[in-house]
C-alpha cells in the first residue's frame, strides 16, 4: 500500500536503512517503479565539509549543508551499530544563514559532542574556521512511501553525481529507509528488490565516496578485523549476535569494494578472513545459542570457495613466484587460471547479497536493549566459552602430536582448526586478561604461520603437476617445490610441539 506523504522523523534520530546499487540495465525499471502514484521527485544539491587533515571522515562523521527545494538543512551523520543503522541529526537553517555550517547546531546529540571534541584537538582558532567544503553531491531523488506487513519504509531512487574538483562520480542507487515498525522490515523490501531488479548491497556511503574522489583514490582500504567486546552478562544468543554483527564490519565494506569493481587483493583477502570468522562464531555456538539457519555455513563455504580460486593465485604469486626465480627456476609464470566467476560477479549476484540481507534481517529481529540482558538462571557465559575453547585447543594438539603420521588433507584439516582457534580465542577475549590471551595466541600464531606456508607449497605442487602437460619446465618448479616440502613439515612439527606447551588462558577461575 503507497500512501502520498512520508512520514514525519524528528530531527535527531538513528536512521535505519540499506542501500542498494542499480546496474545500467536496470535503471529505468527501477526509477519507474519507485515512480508510481504517490511518487515524490526533488532535486538535492549538498555540500560536504571537512578539515584539511579530514578529521571527520576518519571519525566516520559527515556534516554537510544540502538544499532541498527550497529548504536549506544541516546535517550530521555518524556510524551507528551495525551496517543498518547511521546517527542522523538534522536542523533546518533559517534563509539568513551563512554558507558554512554552524557546529552548535548539534550540541547535545553524541555525534554532536564528537564532532565538538575532533575540531577541539586541532589548531586554535574557531571550529568553523577548520571546516573547509571538500566535495558536493547533485541528486534527483525520486521517493514513495511503501507499507509492508513489518512496517512503512520510504524507497528512495537517487540518479546524479559526486563532484570533488574536476572529477566525477555518477550515482545510481536505491535506499529503503525505515519509517515506522520493525527493522527487518528494510532488509525484507531490499531482498525482494534486489532479487526482482539484479540490485547488489552497498555499506559504502555518498560522504565515503567523495573522500575518496576529493584524495583521488579509487578505492578505500581492506577493513580488517576489529576487537570484539562481550559482558559476561550476555546469554549466548545476545553474545553470537554481537560476534555475527562483528564479523559483518569486516565482511560487508569489502564485500562493497568488490562488487564495485574497484578493489585490490587485500579486499579479497579481508573478505575472505571475515567469512572464515563468521563461519567459526557459527560453528562455536552451535548447540548453545539459538539454532540459526544451516543454510547459511553451507552458502559462505561456497562463497568462500569462489573467492578462493582468485587468493590461492594471489598467495602463489606474492610468496612462492618470487622464491623460484630466485632459485633459478626458469617457468616464472602460474599456469593458466581456470574459468570461474570473478570476485566482482560473485559479490553482484543473488546469492551472496541474500545472504547478507538475511543475516542483517536475523540481528535486527532482535532489537536488544542498550545494556546487555541478563543471562538466564544457571548459564555463565564465560565458562561456556572456555568449555569450548578447552576442547578446540585439545583437537589441536591432539593432531598436531600426529602431524608426521598426517596426509596432506589431515594436515589442511588441522591448519583449519587452528584457524577457528584463533578466532574464538579473540572472541573470547575480552572475557578474560588481555594479557593471558596475547600470550596464547603469541603460541598459536607461528602455528598459523608454519601451517599456512606448508599448505601454499601444496596448492603450488598440485598446480605445477596440471602444467607439466603443456610445459615442461615445470619440472624445475615440481622438483625445488618437493624439496621445499620436507622443510616445512620439519617445521611444522616443531611449531605444533611447542604450542603443545602452551598454557591456556581461560579455566582461571
Amino acid at each position: 500500500m503507497i500512501g502520498a506523504q512520508p512520514a514525519q522523523r524528528p530531527p535527531a534520530m538513528v536512521e535505519i536503512e540499506l542501500k542498494l546499487q542499480v546496474p545500467a540495465a536496470s535503471r529505468r525499471e527501477v526509477d519507474a517503479y519507485v515512480g508510481a502514484t504517490g511518487a515524490r521527485r526533488q532535486h538535492l544539491q549538498a555540500a560536504y565539509f571537512d578539515t584539511p587533515d579530514r578529521r571527520l571522515a576518519t571519525a566516520g562523521l559527515a556534516l554537510r549543508i544540502r538544499k532541498e527545494g527550497r529548504r536549506r538543512v544541516q546535517t550530521l551523520k555518524g556510524p551507528g551499530p551495525d551496517a543498518m543503522q547511521r546517527f542522523e541529526h538534522e536542523v533546518e537553517l533559517p534563509f539568513a544563514a551563512g554558507p558554512l555550517p554552524d557546529i552548535s547546531r548539534h550540541a547535545g546529540t553524541p555525534a554532536g559532542e564528537r564532532l565538538a571534541a575532533l575540531l577541539a584537538a586541532g589548531p586554535t582558532g574557531a571550529p568553523a574556521q577548520l571546516l573547509a567544503e571538500q566535495f558536493r553531491t547533485d541528486i534527483w531523488r525520486r521517493a514513495r512511501t511503501l507499507r509492508t506487513r513489518g512496517g512503512t519504509v520510504e524507497l528512495a531512487y537517487d540518479s546524479g553525481e559526486i563532484v570533488a574538483g574536476d572529477r566525477l562520480w555518477p550515482v545510481h542507487e536505491l535506499e529503503v529507509e525505515l519509517l515506522s515498525g520493525h527493522a527487518s522490515a528494510v532488509a525484507e523490501v531490499a531482498q525482494r528488490l534486489m532479487l526482482r531488479h539484479g540490485l547488489w548491497l552497498d555499506v559504502t556511503t555518498k560522504a565515503e565516496r567523495g573522500d575518496r574522489l576529493a584524495l583521488h583514490l579509487h578505492q578505500g582500504p581492506a577493513p580488517r578485523a576489529r576487537a570484539v567486546k562481550l559482558d559476561a552478562q550476555m546469554d549466548a544468543d545476545a553474545a553470537l549476535r554481537a560476534v555475527v554483527g562483528n564479523c559483518l564490519r569486516q565482511i560487508l565494506p569489502n564485500a562493497s569494494e568488490i562488487a564495485s569493481g574497484a578493489f585490490g587483493d587485500e579486499h579479497v583477502h579481508q573478505l575472505r578472513v571475515g567469512m572464515r570468522r563468521l563461519r567459526t562464531a557459527l560453528r562455536f555456538f552451535d548447540g548453545w545459542a539459538t539454532p540459526v539457519p544451516a543454510s547459511w555455513n553451507e552458502r559462505l563455504a561456497a562463497l568462500f570457495q569462489g573467492l578462493g580460486l582468485v587468493r590461492d593465485r594471489d598467495a602463489l604469486a606474492a610468496s612462492l613466484l618470487p622464491s623460484l626465480q630466485a632459485a633459478g627456476a626458469p617457468m616464472f609464470e602460474l599456469p593458466p587460471a581456470p574459468e570461474g566467476p570473478t570476485p566482482t560477479e560473485l559479490l553482484r549476484a543473488a546469492k551472496a547479497n541474500a545472504l547478507w540481507l538475511e543475516l542483517l534481517a536475523w540481528q535486527a529481529e532482535a532489537e536488544l536493549p542498550a545494556a546487555p540482558a541478563a543471562a538466564p538462571a544457571g548459564a555463565d557465559l564465560t565458562a561456556g566459552f572456555d568449555e569450548r575453547l578447552a576442547r578446540w585447543h585439545r583437537r589441536v594438539v591432539s593432531a598436531g602430536k600426529r602431524w608426521a603420521k598426517l596426509d596432506d588433507p589431515s594436515r589442511h584439516a588441522l591448519r583449519r582448526r587452528a584457524k577457528r582457534l584463533r578466532y574464538a580465542a579473540e572472541f573470547a577475549a575480552s572475557l578474560h586478561d588481555s594479557e593471558a590471551v596475547a600470550r596464547y595466541l603469541a603460541r598459536l600464531a607461528p602455528v598459523q604461520d608454519s601451517l599456512g606456508r606448508y599448505n601454499d607449497l601444496c596448492v603450488g605442487l598440485a598446480t605445477y603437476r596440471a602444467a607439466v602437460g603443456d610445459d615442461a619446465r615445470a619440472w624445475f618448479a615440481i622438483g625445488w617445490l618437493t624439496a621445499r616440502r620436507e622443510v616445512l613439515l620439519a617445521e611444522s612439527a616443531a611449531v605444533l610441539k611447542d604450542f603443545a606447551r602452551s598454557k591456556p588462558f581461560w579455566n582461571k577461575r
